[in-house]
């Protein structure tokens, strides 16, 4: 079992569904960024170099973000609004 070191809470509370959009997109958009970099890293100077994870990382974050807009149109349709709540737990590696 991994020993949680620190809980960081980046997120918490009701929202419209404008607002998690909003929330959710940007959280969303900015880990597809550092996999994007990460690739770009990784190939720059090395035209083989592995990119497999980041590449398959991205198309599945592209996949979450299609699912998130589906569930707030839906929230939006309903007239309802948005509960998130969005915890990092950081711990060492075993």
């Amino acid at each position: 079992m991994t020993e949680v070191i620190q809980k960081v809470q980046l997120v918490e509370g009701k929202f419209t569904p404008s607002e998690a959009s909003d929330i959710i997109s940007s959280l969303i958009t900015e880990k597809i960024n550092f996999h994007k970099l990460q690739r770009l890293e990784r190939s720059e100077g090395n035209i083989n170099a592995d990119c497999e994870y980041p590449d398959n990382r991205v198309q599945e974050l592209e996949n979450e973000r299609m699912i998130a807009k589906e569930f707030i149109k839906n929230a939006r349709l309903e007239g309802r609004n948005i509960t998130i709540n969005g915890t990092l737990e950081i711990s060492f590696d075993q």
